[in-house]
């Protein structure tokens, strides 16, 4: 590969969906997919087949689908893990696989209990297994920055025999300090057999706010992939952020010498993907694509801004996708300028759901003078969360609230269940409870309220509001969306989004039961 490119392991849809409240099913994977391969990033982590039956048809439908990047699976260093993972990627145009097992001496003791010669033959053994059925084999030693450094570099030695092709030195828990983790990363280039053939690999976490620092670190010392997700979403404190890592080497070219293949200007409009679709909301003050990233408040930064833009801003709004004016669509826009817009905005659907978009759009526009870019994202999000190739459990159908400073706020919800109509009738704190109480019932559900979140999507009287509520029952965490321009109907279609995913997941369970994974 060129030595001045960086690949940019994308693994959004496997590190990132295990952040607490962001699973996602297999259709709103593929939408995220679609979107990656738009913005250009050479490797997908489709998820980890092995795991469940959702995450194999995930994997299954992204390797049929995407064509430009490489898509592989997560397997861990066992003959099951991996045949999985093979059978998952096989009708990939770019197939690979990822197989890991930890080195450190915590890992060994704790969790593997096994020794480290036991860890280095299981190793060796698995990549030769993968070896005979695929050629892209990426190894990652879990936990490498607690490991023994010459431990670790006689593993990927001998996993660089077996036949792997790229080696990831994983900061699992955020441990790592900057300069640390980049002397680690020379000594391994330098120090491993082979290691001037392959692709060193950079992963880290953000436990200590060092994740774009340390990755940054890596390919200083020789590095030439960083594994990251899109907002820094993943476990704990997330993963390295790839809108920072891409415009950090983008911005500071001058100083490393090196760059990426993204396409930056796909940078905002798959970070507002993300968001909708997880409902995991973008920070304010988030570098790069945070509300205030291009914002300036002080005098002194404004009259210096105006006069000339590089005095307070070292990249542009609009080399990340940010428009210089936004669109406005209103109840006279064609199909056309809609289909348009829908594609800027990162969604690339299918002629029937576009058409469903827009039917929905028109309706939005009768209630709404204007139709801004962050209304089209909430009104066809709705759509991105149904469930693939199975029709939701619970529709709402109906809702009446009743609430004054003299009465006990009450709520009427009528539902389709199992295509059966059902109506109920609860009082409440207030009337979104009053409302959750009425679908909890219907639902038959005892999930538990862990996060209700409610923004203004625009400004103005009119404007739509966007409700994300997050739901745990029996160990598993859901988010569920809904945007109206009344908040409560808003609130009762996130919770009931929120339900669908339940039933979604509880539906995979009980297979994986059946079936195995």
């Amino acid at each position: 590969m060129d030595n001045g490119i960086v690949q940019i392991f994308d693994t959004t849809l496997r590190d990132g969906e295990q952040s607490p409240g962001a699973s996602m099913n297999a259709g709103e994977k593929l939408v995220i997919a679609r979107q990656l391969e738009k913005l250009g990033v050479d490797v997908i982590e489709a998820g980890f087949a092995a795991s469940s039956e959702g995450d194999f048809e995930s994997v299954e439908r992204i390797a049929q689908e995407v064509e430009r990047p490489i898509v592989l699976s997560l397997a861990r260093a066992q003959e099951g893990d991996i045949k999985r993972a093979l059978k998952a990627v096989e009708k990939a145009k770019h197939p690979g696989i990822h197989i890991f097992i930890a080195t450190s001496d915590i890992h060994l003791k704790h969790k593997l209990r096994m020794s480290r010669d036991e860890v280095l033959d299981a190793a060796v053994a698995a990549v030769s297994f993968a070896k005979k059925y695929i050629d892209y084999i990426e190894f990652s030693a879990e936990d490498a920055s607690r490991s023994e450094k010459e431990f670790l570099a006689q593993v990927f030695g001998e996993v660089i025999r077996a036949g792997a092709k790229t080696l990831n030195v994983p900061d699992t828990t955020g441990y790592a300090i900057p300069s640390e983790f980049g002397a680690l990363v020379k000594y391994l280039v330098e120090h491993t057999d082979g290691g001037a053939a392959v692709i060193w690999s950079a992963h880290c976490h953000n436990d200590l706010g060092l994740a774009t620092a340390n990755s940054l670190a890596a390919v200083a010392n020789g590095a030439r992939q960083i594994e990251c997700t899109v907002n820094g979403i993943g476990e704990r404190a997330g993963n390295t952020s790839l809108e920072e890592v891409v415009m950090a080497l983008k911005t500071r070219k001058n100083y490393l010498s090196l760059d990426t293949r993204i396409v930056t200007e796909q940078i905002y409009p798959s970070s507002r993907l993300l968001s909708q679709i997880t409902g995991i909301p973008i920070p304010i003050n988030k570098p790069i694509v945070g509300d205030n990233a291009f914002a300036h408040e002080a005098g002194i930064h404004q009259d210096g801004v105006l006069k000339q833009k590089q005095t307070y801003e070292i990249m542009t709004p609009e080399s990340i996708g940010i428009p210089g004016n936004r669109l406005v669509l209103g109840k006279h826009s064609g199909r056309h300028a809609f289909d348009d817009r829908l594609k800027a905005l990162g969604f690339n659907l299918s002629k029937e759901d576009m058409n469903r978009a827009f039917i929905r759009f028109k309706e939005l526009a009768d209630k709404k003078k204007d139709v801004y870019d962050e209304d089209i994202e909430a009104i066809i999000a709705e759509d991105i969360h149904r469930l693939p190739g199975k029709p939701d459990r619970f529709e709402l159908l109906y809702l009446n609230i009743n609430s004054s400073s003299n009465a006990i706020p009450s709520a009427t919800v009528k539902m389709r269940v199992d295509n059966q109509e059902l109506t109920d009738l609860e009082t409440g704190d207030g009337v979104v409870d009053a409302c959750y109480k009425a679908i909890a019932k219907i639902a038959g559900s005892r999930a538990r309220l862990l996060r209700y979140t409610v923004k203004a999507i625009t400004g103005g009287a009119d404007a739509q509001g966007e409700v994300s509520c997050m739901l745990e029952e029996n160990g598993v965490t859901v988010s569920g969306q809904g945007s109206h321009t009344d908040i409560i109907m808003a609130s009762a279609l996130a919770y009931t989004s929120a339900l669908n995913k339940l039933e979604y997941r509880r539906h995979y369970r009980q297979m994986v039961e059946r079936e195995g994974p």
